[in-house]
């Protein structure tokens, strides 16, 4: 590009413009000798030249954008049990999934450091749930299918102010909802009494929790609260004689027998002989119940082959 006759402003453009090692970086520069370039006559072709070159590259820059975003999108394989943490950057999405799970996310002092979703498992006295951190909302990553096929949806907040925001986004989504606020380290007493009267007021159709990933306090309910939001039962098998198993199966409520066998394997129920079981919907230690029988949480349930 010939600079002759060109003001400094624009050959200190141009010397950046040719020296700039982005495309972002190149069609700001060019940008700016857009505006710099005298408008007149002698100057139209040049001008006309650096706008064709603005409108490729404007161009290149979009395609190459869409390429990377579609390359990302990894299939994540869903877990009986999934919860998404969504909200803006800089609230913590990352440092509550690091803290609770294996995952580990990049975790910085910068802007929308997270471009992919997180996947980490976490585990509740032997269940195991999956938590995914996706994108922040004002990200261009942000994973909305990801969100809308999720069970439950952590909305993670540092201030009331950012709750309409993300239900705005997340109101089509069916997963239970719960708002998690975090930093209330930060917070007086005062101040954290008046946000929990807010939440149960105006935001009484979800369930909230306030903590700090930073001094932890308030995440040892964190768990619990997960895992009820779920809405499922948890029910134990065990082997004749033996304890029960630290693993239990999660079920819908009111799961009969027939669905528990079914789930440890197809075609099991009709191979049962005996079914024994211990807890909550037996009316003794050890009943003896058939396959229509409805489980409940916590229940043990022993099986006997033909």
């Amino acid at each position: 590009m010939a600079s002759t006759n060109q003001s400094p402003q624009y050959q200190k453009a141009e010397s950046k413009f040719l020296n700039a090692q982005t495309d972002e970086e190149r069609i700001n520069y060019l940008e700016e000798m857009i505006r710099e370039c005298p408008k007149h006559k002698s100057s139209e072709k040049m001008l006309a030249n650096l706008k064709t070159r603005h409108i490729k590259l404007k161009k290149k820059i979009e395609t190459e954008k869409k390429t990377k975003k579609s390359a990302v999108r990894v299939g994540i394989k869903k877990e009986d049990l999934q919860a998404v943490i969504v909200g803006k950057t800089k609230t913590g999405k990352s440092s509550l999934i690091s803290f609770f799970t294996n995952a580990k996310p990049g975790i910085s002092e910068y802007q929308l450091t997270t471009r992919n979703p997180v996947v980490g498992m976490m585990d509740y006295n032997g269940v195991s749930i999956q938590m995914i951190e996706v994108p922040s909302i004002e990200s261009e990553y942000y994973d909305r299918g990801v969100v809308n096929s999720a069970d439950t949806i952590l909305i993670l907040v540092t201030d009331l102010s950012q709750i309409q925001e993300i239900e705005k986004i997340v109101e089509r989504a069916p997963g239970k909802k719960i708002i998690l606020f975090n930093k209330i380290d930060l917070l007086s007493e005062n101040e954290k009494r008046k946000i929990s009267a807010t939440l149960k007021s105006k935001y009484r159709k979800y369930d909230f929790l306030l903590f700090s990933t930073k001094t932890k306090e308030g995440l040892g309910q964190f768990k619990e609260k997960l895992f009820q939001s779920f809405g499922k039962i948890r029910v134990y098998t065990k082997e004749p004689g033996k304890e029960k198993s630290h693993k239990p199966i999660i079920l819908s409520p009111k799961s009969t027998i027939k669905t528990v066998a079914e789930k440890i394997l197809k075609g099991f129920s009709s191979k049962i002989k005996e079914t024994r079981i211990w807890g909550p919907s037996s009316k003794y230690p050890g009943q003896v119940v058939g396959l229509n029988h409805e489980m409940k949480d916590m229940d043990v349930v022993e099986f006997k082959t033909r």
